[in-house]
C-alpha cells in the first residue's frame, strides 16, 4: 500500500502530536478540526515542540520546524480528506461523536484507504460495523507524547484484514515506532489496566489515605515508574480519563470500573490536567 498523505482527524493533544510524527517522516498531513481557534493552536505547539526537540538534541532540529509544519494542511472540513490515502482519527472517546465521524468519513474516502482508530477505549469492531469498509478499520492507540513515544498498540478487531493490519504496521514502521497487535475489547490491554490505577489512585486520594504527592512518590520510588498515576492523568488529560473508564463501565457493567466521585468533580470543575494548567497538580 502506497500511503503518501495521511489524514488526521482532531487537532488536541494526541491528533497534533500524530500530525507532527507524520511530517516529521515526510508524509504530506491534512489536519481536521471542527474549531480553527484548535487547529492555530496545534501549529503554535508543534512548533514549539519541533524546536524543542533540537534543544534535547544539543543542537539543531534535523528540519527547520517551517519546513516540517510545510507539509501539514488544515482545515474545519472533512471533505478535505478526499485526497487521504491514509485516515487516522482522535476525537474524544464518546460515541455518538465517533460515529458520526466514521459515518462521514466513509463517504469522502477512496474505497481501500484504511481508518486508524486512535481510541483508548472504544472497541474497534464497533466503530468498523457503521462504516462500509469494516476490514479496512483497525485500532491504533498512540501514547502521549506521539513523537517521543517508540510503541503503539495495534488493535486487531473482528472483521480486521491482514492487508489493513500490514498498511497500519508499516506506516508505524515509517514513523520508526513498533506496533503490537492485540485483539479488540474494551480498554484493550494498556488502558483496561492503567485506567483502573487512574481511578484507584484517586479513591485513595479521595479517601484521604494518601495525598496525590505521596501516591506519586510510591509508585515512583516503590516500582521505579517515571511518573505516578496520577501525575500520568494530569499528562492524558482527566476529561479523557473520565471517558475511557466510562466506557468500561458501561461495556463490562462491572462495578470496578466505577468513576470516582472525585475524578468526576474535577473533571466537572475543569481542572483537567496539563491541558488547563490545573489538576492534582498546578502547572
Amino acid at each position: 500500500m502506497n500511503v503518501r498523505t495521511v489524514g488526521v482527524i482532531g487537532a488536541g493533544t494526541i491528533g497534533r502530536g500524530v500530525a507532527q510524527a507524520l511530517a516529521q517522516a515526510e508524509f504530506d498531513v491534512i489536519l481536521v478540526d471542527i474549531a480553527e481557534s484548535q487547529l492555530a493552536s496545534a501549529r503554535e505547539q508543534m512548533e514549539r515542540d519541533l524546536r524543542m526537540q533540537g534543544l534535547f538534541r544539543g543542537g539543531q532540529p534535523k528540519e527547520d520546524p517551517g519546513t516540517v509544519l510545510g507539509r501539514v494542511a488544515c482545515g474545519t472540513d472533512l471533505e478535505a480528506l478526499r485526497d487521504a490515502d491514509f485516515v487516522v482519527e482522535n476525537v474524544t472517546e464518546n460515541w455518538d461523536v465517533k460515529r458520526a465521524v466514521y459515518e462521514r468519513i466513509d463517504t469522502v474516502c477512496r474505497p481501500g484507504v484504511v481508518f486508524g482508530v486512535n481510541t483508548s477505549a472504544v472497541p474497534v469492531t464497533r466503530v468498523a460495523s457503521v462504516t462500509g469498509r469494516p476490514a479496512e478499520v483497525l485500532g491504533m492507540h498512540f501514547m502521549n507524547p506521539v513523537p517521543l513515544m517508540d510503541t503503539v498498540e495495534v488493535v486487531q478487531g473482528h472483521f480486521t484484514s491482514a492487508a489493513t493490519l500490514e498498511a497500519g504496521l508499516g506506516l508505524l514502521r515509517d514513523l520508526r515506532k513498533e506496533g503490537i497487535v492485540v485483539q479488540d475489547a474494551p480498554g484493550f490491554v494498556t488502558n483496561r489496566v492503567l485506567m483502573l490505577t487512574i481511578n484507584e489512585a484517586i479513591f485513595c486520594v479521595q479517601d484521604q489515605v494518601a495525598t496525590a504527592e505521596q501516591v506519586d512518590r510510591m509508585f515512583k520510588g516503590c516500582f521505579g515508574h517515571k511518573m505516578g498515576p496520577l501525575e500520568t492523568g494530569d499528562l492524558i488529560g482527566l476529561d479523557t480519563i473520565l471517558n475511557s473508564i466510562t466506557v468500561m463501565y458501561e461495556s463490562f457493567k462491572d462495578s470496578k470500573y466505577r468513576p470516582a466521585p472525585l475524578l468526576q468533580k474535577m473533571v466537572d470543575a475543569g481542572l483537567l490536567g496539563r491541558k488547563t494548567s490545573r489538576g492534582f497538580y498546578t502547572y
